[in-house]
Parts: structure tokens; sequence; C-alpha cells
């Protein structure tokens, strides 16, 4: 049944790059979280036949009421048939209410899995896929794109099966009545079927303009109102304004485009139902004056095509939905189609890794190479350097010189590298990535706190993190100088991303967060960039305690952080120029000396120290 719904609902369609195959594949994937639900779908279909039954003998009633008792005039009986009427239509509905209902159940619940499904996949996918798309794209999906697939497919996924259950039986109690009439209803439904799916497929079309351009709008809008200030700040409200309007514009054009070929499409069905009814209507009169049909047979018959045409324009109004629902489905399939980071599907294998990288030992670069696409020049070449463990590595160098690739690289931000990497034997990309955020724990410029409690902040929730291990690692950090004076302490709540703290201290509960984790490896990109001058030295603090008793890559752009490195990579143009302490490149008077030079009268101008490494 999956592979006849979804060649009737999945077709390739010149106008649009959707495929046949990718349809029935998303198709597939949404009916496959249904089965799980299959006491409430059998619910649904043992109603399936009181509703046909009900459909098919109405007719018959009808036509013995009339015919049999009102032509004739005779009244015996003619109660019963009302009441047994009144009983038919009552079940019928009461079918239709009950296979609706549990086809309504499936359907969220299949919804509800989907969600969560689809919530989990994203978890997974790899850091440069969030780089690469506004976040506003993705919420749509997650929510507009998934709510119009649940007011849609969940609600009459299987309802096509039932509407052509309905025609089919309906179409052979017309036969019955009379096959010239039915000739004539045999002849519009071909009609009926080349117009709704010229139309159908310009639905699809726009629908798909419309999901794209919502999403765009959306993505926009969020971009927007995380940089607020920055509109504010230097006054660019009309030309934000501008942009926004622009593209809510493309959406206006698509979703009115869509809503006038779903009104056409509406409206040519119930045209050709009118006329249709019509013709049986002065076909019967004749037939009736020429006494080859009774009234209580034409009565049946137009009650019986009348009731052919709601299947079929239920139908056709499904088809607009599912076009929608459709085009909100590949969207979703799309998203599950992305590749998550490295998951081994050998427990065996998956086991050994585990074992190696107990505990860190090694972490070897050799002849690595990147670039960001195919046909892009490298930005990193011939990168081959040790980190043993307890080692304080330095990396420094101007502006794009390559020095936070190499720590996207081993934080597996960037996966498409060309060489090895390789963390005690093990090669980066096979290591699974539980077991590589167990082992690097990385401090960024970057920070994000959560609209949560100081403790949440630095525990993330996790199980095995208590209380005490929180104040342990706020003390390690020199955070606990400020968390002791807030209300409540730890149970402070933060406002979103932390905006009722000062960068420096929101920037030390992200280094409270790492240490808690107890990683091996520490990687620090710019940790100490953009602080404010009351918590810039409990920082540095906080620093020299981790290079002093972990094992740490770091780019420096700090005197103190770069002289009591054990091993100094200059970088430039892609490549580590020198290497070494910091006494062997100061004797070099090379690339190194020249920006200790500039460090110093940086860092001599302005008390503290704050200069920066460009």
């Amino acid at each position: 049944m999956i592979k006849f719904i979804s060649a009737l609902i999945a077709r390739k369609i010149p106008d649009s790059n959707v495929s046949r195959n990718s349809d029935a594949q998303a198709f597939s994937r949404f009916l496959s979280y249904w089965w799980p639900n299959w006491r409430w779908i059998l619910l649904g279909f043992t109603s399936i036949p009181i509703t046909v039954g009900a459909t098919l003998l109405l007719p018959w009633l009808v036509i013995s009421i009339v015919d049999d008792h009102l032509m004739k005039g005779q009244f015996e009986g003619f109660s019963g048939l009302i009441w047994a009427s009144a009983g038919v239509i009552t079940l019928g509905y009461l079918a239709d209410a009950v296979y609706t209902f549990s086809l309504q159940k499936t359907g969220q619940l299949a919804i509800y899995e989907l969600r969560k499904e689809l919530y989990k996949h994203i978890l997974s996918l790899p850091r440069i896929f969030f780089d690469q798309r506004p976040v506003g794209v993705i919420l749509t999906r997650i929510t507009t794109d998934l709510e119009a697939l649940g007011e849609s497919l969940a609600a009459g996924v299987l309802s096509v099966f039932t509407d052509l259950l309905k025609t089919v039986a309906l179409l052979g109690v017309l036969l019955y009545f009379s096959w010239q009439l039915t000739l004539i209803v045999l002849f519009i439904l071909p009609v009926i079927y080349f117009i709704s799916n010229y139309l159908r497929a310009k639905l699809r079309l726009y629908y798909n303009l419309t999901r794209e351009a919502l999403a765009h709008a959306t993505g926009f809008l969020q971009e927007c109102l995380n940089g607020v200030k920055t509109v504010q700040l230097y006054a660019a409200e009309s030309k934000v304004q501008k942009q926004y309007e622009a593209k809510t514009q493309h959406f206006l054009h698509a979703q009115s485009r869509s809503n006038f070929y779903d009104a056409t499409l509406f409206s040519v069905i119930e045209g050709i139902t009118s006329i249709a009814m019509a013709l049986m209507i002065w076909y019967g009169a004749r037939e009736i004056l020429d006494g080859t049909v009774t009234v209580g047979t034409l009565i049946g018959f137009i009650n019986t095509l009348n009731r052919i045409f709601v299947p079929i324009r239920e139908f056709t109004q499904q088809m607009t939905v599912f076009q929608r629902a459709m085009s909100s489905l590949e969207n979703i399939e799309k998203l599950f189609r992305e590749k998550t980071d490295v998951a081994l599907s050998e427990p065996q294998l998956q086991n050994v890794i585990t074992k190696k990288l107990k505990v860190f030992e090694n972490l070897a670069f050799e002849n690595v190479r990147f670039r960001y696409s195919p046909d892009s020049p490298y930005v990193l070449e011939k990168i081959t350097f040790e980190v043993n463990k307890g080692d304080r590595v330095a990396i420094v160098g101007a502006t794009g010189s390559g020095k936070s690739t190499i720590l996207r690289i081993l934080t597996r931000t960037y996966t498409n590298y060309e060489g090895s990497i390789r963390i005690n034997g093990v090669e980066l990309s096979s290591i699974p990535r539980g077991e590589l955020q167990r082992l690097i724990a990385l401090l960024q410029q970057e920070t994000y706190l959560f609209e949560e409690c100081v403790g949440f902040n630095i525990s993330l929730g996790r199980e095995a993190v208590g209380s005490s291990e929180i104040e342990e690692a706020a003390r390690y950090v020199y955070a606990n100088e400020f968390i002791e004076k807030l209300p409540g302490k730890f149970d402070f709540k933060l406002l979103e991303n932390g905006k009722n703290l000062s960068e420096g201290q929101a920037r030390l509960i992200v280094f409270a967060r790492a240490i808690v984790g107890k990683s091996d490896l520490f990687v620090l990109d710019e940790a100490t960039s953009s602080v404010d001058s009351v918590t810039e030295d409990l920082i540095q603090k906080a620093i020299e305690r981790i290079f002093k008793d972990k094992t740490v890559i770091a780019i420096a752009h700090r005197l103190s952080t770069i002289r009591h490195s054990t091993n100094i990579l200059v970088m430039s143009n892609g490549l580590i120029a020198e290497r070494g302490d910091h006494a062997e490149l100061v004797s070099l008077n090379g690339i190194y000396a020249q920006l200790l030079k500039t460090l110093e009268q940086q860092q001599s101008s302005t008390l503290p120290e704050t200069g920066h490494a460009q």
C-alpha cells in the first residue's frame, strides 16, 4: 500500500527538481513512523467496511421509500424504512468519526516521533553544518514544516485509500442502476483527473517556493533580532526593513500563486460536479417520461452520484494538502540526508578504539592539508607536529595564517582534511564523536549560556556532575570569586546568553564547564579576547593554571602564555614557518622575533597588558 500511495502522490514534476524516488523515499520514511501505532490503524480500518456498507445501503433504502411507498401511496412499513435510513446515516457518521479520530491519533503520534528523531539527528550533525546555514532556516524546518506535515499527511494520508474504496463501490451501484448514466460519469472522471493533475503540479511548484521563501525570511529575521543592537547603533533600521520586505514579498508572491491554483482546483471540481448533476437530471427526466427509469431510481442515482463526488472532491482537496505536505516532507528529508558526525557501526571496533582513548597520550599531525572546497586554494599545507601528554603548545601568527583552521580540524568542525591526524594512534575520522568530546575541551571567543541557573550552565545537566564537582570547577578557574557574590550563588538564574553577566564572567563559566568535563586535552582559541578589565586578570590566572596542569594547544596572544609554552608553532600563509621554544625562536631572529617585538610594544603601551597578536 505504501508503494501505491507513494506512486499516487509522489510524481516527477517537470518544473521541479523533485524526483519520484526522493518523494517515495521521504514518504516511506514518514509512513515508517506510523506502523508502531498499528492498534490505532487497525481500529481505523475496522470502521472502513461499516462506512462503505452504509454508503452502499442508503441508495437502496431511498429507492424503496420512493418507488414502493411514496409513488404507490402505500405507507405500511414506511416509518421503519425512515428509521432504518436514519440508523444507517448515524452508523456511517459514527464509523467516519472513529476512522478520522484513529488516523488523527496515529498521525500525531507519528509526528511526535518524527520530531524527536529529527531533533536528535540535527544535534548529531557536525558543527560546520550550523556554520553554513542560518539558524532561522533550521528552525523553520523543525517547526513550520513539521507543523504543516502534521496538519496534512497526519490527518488524511490513508483517507486516499478509503475514498478510492468508496468511489469504486459507488460506481458499482451506479452501473446497477443505469449503465447509460454511468457512462456519462465515467467520461467526466478522466477530465477531472487530467485537470487536477495539471493543477497539482503547479501547486507543488509554488508550495516549494513558498517554503523556501518562508525559511529565508525567517532566517533573516532571526539574524536581525540577534544583531538588533548593532542595527540600531548604526541606524540601519530602514535598510534592514527594506531587505526583510523584499524577502517577505517573495513569500507573498509564492503564497498568492499557490492560493490561486488551490482555488482554481476547487472551483473546477465544483463546476464539473454541478454540470454532471444537471446532465443527470436532464437525462434522467427523459428516461422517466419514456418509462425506462423510475422516479426512485433517478433519485437514488442522483443521491449516489452526489455521494460519489464527495470523495472525489475530498481527494482533490487532499491532493492540495498533500502537495503542501510533500513540500515540507522534502525539506525534512533533506535534513535527514545530511551526514552526521562519525558513528561507528561495529561494536567490537568501537570498544577497541574506546580502550585506546581512555587516557590521552599523544596527538600527531602528519602532512595535513586543507581547503574549504575542491576548487579553492589550500589554506593549510604540510602541517606536521606532535603533542604529547603534558605539553603546552602555542600557535602564533598573523591573521589568516591558518591558526584557527588547525583547531577547527582537530575538533572536527571541518572534516575534509588530507593527510593524517591521530590521537593515541587512532585516526581522527574514526573516533566516535562522544569520545572526541570527552578527550578535547574547546575554549573559544564565542560563549553561549542557557537561560538557566549558573550551576546548570557549568554542568549542562550531565548526570555524572554533582554540586561538589560544579563548585570545584568554578574554584579551579576562579569563577567562584564572582559567583559567590551573586544572589543565590550557583542557583542564580541567567538571562538569555548570560546578558546579566559581563563578558568576562560568562567566559569564566564556560571555562568551568570545560574543567568539569574532565577532558585531557584543552584547546584554546583566542580565549581571552574581548573581555572586561575586571575579570581579565581572573581569566589569565585561570589560563595559566590550565597551562600548568593540563595538555594544551592554544592560539596564544599573550607574552606570558607564549613564553611558558613547551613548543611554539609560528604560522605563515598556511605553513609552519618556525617551531621551537621561546629561546630557540628568539635566537633565529625571524618571524617569531618580529612578532615578539610587536607584542612587547603593544603590551607595554597598556596597563594591565591587553595586547593581541593578529
